[in-house]
Protein backbone atom coordinates (compact mmCIF):
# COMPACT_ATOMS: atom_id res chain seq x y z
CA UNK A 1 0.00 0.00 0.00
CA UNK A 2 2.79 2.48 0.95
CA UNK A 3 4.68 2.07 -2.41
CA UNK A 4 1.36 2.24 -4.50
CA UNK A 5 1.02 5.85 -2.55
CA UNK A 6 4.44 6.51 -3.13
CA UNK A 7 4.23 5.85 -6.80
CA UNK A 8 0.78 7.69 -6.57
CA UNK A 9 2.79 10.67 -5.32
CA UNK A 10 5.43 10.24 -8.44
CA UNK A 11 2.72 10.47 -11.22
CA UNK A 12 0.78 13.40 -9.01
CA UNK A 13 3.80 15.40 -10.37
CA UNK A 14 3.37 14.33 -13.93
CA UNK A 15 2.07 16.76 -16.91
CA UNK A 16 1.72 16.50 -20.22
CA UNK A 17 1.62 19.91 -20.35
CA UNK A 18 5.03 21.88 -20.43
CA UNK A 19 6.50 23.33 -18.08
CA UNK A 20 7.67 27.16 -18.39
CA UNK A 21 10.75 26.78 -16.67
CA UNK A 22 11.93 23.71 -18.72
CA UNK A 23 13.40 21.09 -17.58
CA UNK A 24 15.39 21.61 -14.58
CA UNK A 25 17.85 19.20 -15.71
CA UNK A 26 18.47 21.43 -18.90
CA UNK A 27 17.99 24.65 -17.02
CA UNK A 28 22.12 24.31 -15.89
CA UNK A 29 22.67 23.70 -19.51
CA UNK A 30 20.87 27.37 -20.29
CA UNK A 31 23.00 28.93 -17.72
CA UNK A 32 26.33 27.70 -18.71
CA UNK A 33 25.61 28.56 -22.37
CA UNK A 34 24.11 31.99 -21.18
CA UNK A 35 27.44 32.38 -19.49
CA UNK A 36 29.61 31.24 -22.44
CA UNK A 37 27.08 33.42 -24.65
CA UNK A 38 28.31 36.39 -22.50
CA UNK A 39 31.74 35.63 -22.11
CA UNK A 40 31.52 35.64 -26.07
CA UNK A 41 29.82 38.45 -26.48
CA UNK A 42 31.95 40.48 -24.50
CA UNK A 43 35.07 39.66 -25.62
CA UNK A 44 33.89 40.73 -29.06
CA UNK A 45 32.34 44.20 -27.81
CA UNK A 46 35.61 44.72 -26.27
CA UNK A 47 37.21 43.99 -29.83
CA UNK A 48 34.87 46.42 -31.74
CA UNK A 49 35.42 49.42 -28.71
CA UNK A 50 39.12 49.34 -29.32
CA UNK A 51 38.95 49.51 -33.17
CA UNK A 52 36.28 52.04 -32.95
CA UNK A 53 37.78 54.78 -30.43
CA UNK A 54 41.71 53.79 -31.37
CA UNK A 55 40.33 54.55 -35.45
CA UNK A 56 37.46 57.12 -34.67
CA UNK A 57 38.73 59.89 -37.07
CA UNK A 58 39.43 58.10 -39.93
CA UNK A 59 36.43 55.79 -39.15
CA UNK A 60 33.93 58.56 -39.55
CA UNK A 61 35.63 59.66 -42.70
CA UNK A 62 35.03 55.96 -44.26
CA UNK A 63 31.28 55.81 -43.39
CA UNK A 64 31.13 59.46 -44.68
CA UNK A 65 32.14 58.09 -47.73
CA UNK A 66 30.53 54.74 -47.71
CA UNK A 67 33.44 52.27 -47.85
CA UNK A 68 36.79 51.73 -46.00
CA UNK A 69 39.32 49.33 -44.72
CA UNK A 70 38.86 50.25 -41.28
CA UNK A 71 35.09 50.25 -41.81
CA UNK A 72 35.00 46.76 -43.03
CA UNK A 73 37.17 45.89 -39.88
CA UNK A 74 35.17 47.10 -37.42
CA UNK A 75 32.00 45.41 -39.53
CA UNK A 76 33.78 41.98 -39.34
CA UNK A 77 34.82 42.36 -35.81
CA UNK A 78 31.17 42.93 -34.74
CA UNK A 79 29.87 40.09 -36.62
CA UNK A 80 27.50 42.25 -38.95
CA UNK A 81 26.65 39.80 -41.68
CA UNK A 82 28.06 41.02 -45.44
CA UNK A 83 24.51 41.08 -47.24
CA UNK A 84 23.49 43.48 -44.68
CA UNK A 85 26.25 45.86 -44.70
CA UNK A 86 25.24 48.27 -47.63
CA UNK A 87 22.23 49.28 -45.41
CA UNK A 88 23.78 49.55 -42.29
CA UNK A 89 26.42 52.08 -43.82
CA UNK A 90 23.56 54.51 -45.13
CA UNK A 91 21.95 54.27 -41.52
CA UNK A 92 25.70 54.93 -40.28
CA UNK A 93 25.47 58.39 -42.54
CA UNK A 94 22.29 59.35 -41.11
CA UNK A 95 23.51 59.30 -37.53
CA UNK A 96 27.10 60.65 -38.40
CA UNK A 97 27.11 63.76 -36.44
CA UNK A 98 26.38 61.15 -33.39
CA UNK A 99 28.52 59.01 -34.16
CA UNK A 100 31.43 61.41 -34.99
CA UNK A 101 30.84 63.22 -31.17
CA UNK A 102 30.39 59.41 -29.45
CA UNK A 103 32.53 56.65 -30.47
CA UNK A 104 30.47 54.72 -27.36
CA UNK A 105 27.10 55.52 -29.56
CA UNK A 106 28.82 53.65 -32.68
CA UNK A 107 30.26 50.70 -30.45
CA UNK A 108 26.35 50.38 -29.24
CA UNK A 109 24.65 50.52 -32.53
CA UNK A 110 27.27 48.43 -34.60
CA UNK A 111 26.79 45.80 -31.40
CA UNK A 112 22.96 45.66 -32.08
CA UNK A 113 23.42 44.79 -35.76
CA UNK A 114 25.26 41.93 -35.03
CA UNK A 115 24.38 37.94 -36.57
CA UNK A 116 24.02 36.08 -32.95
Amino acid sequence: MRNALFFLALLAGCSNQTNQGGSPLLQQVSGLSTIAGNAIYSQRRGAVELLVKSNHPALVDQINAGAGPVLSQVMETAGIPVPDRPTRIIQLQSNLGLYAANPGALVTTLMLWTQP
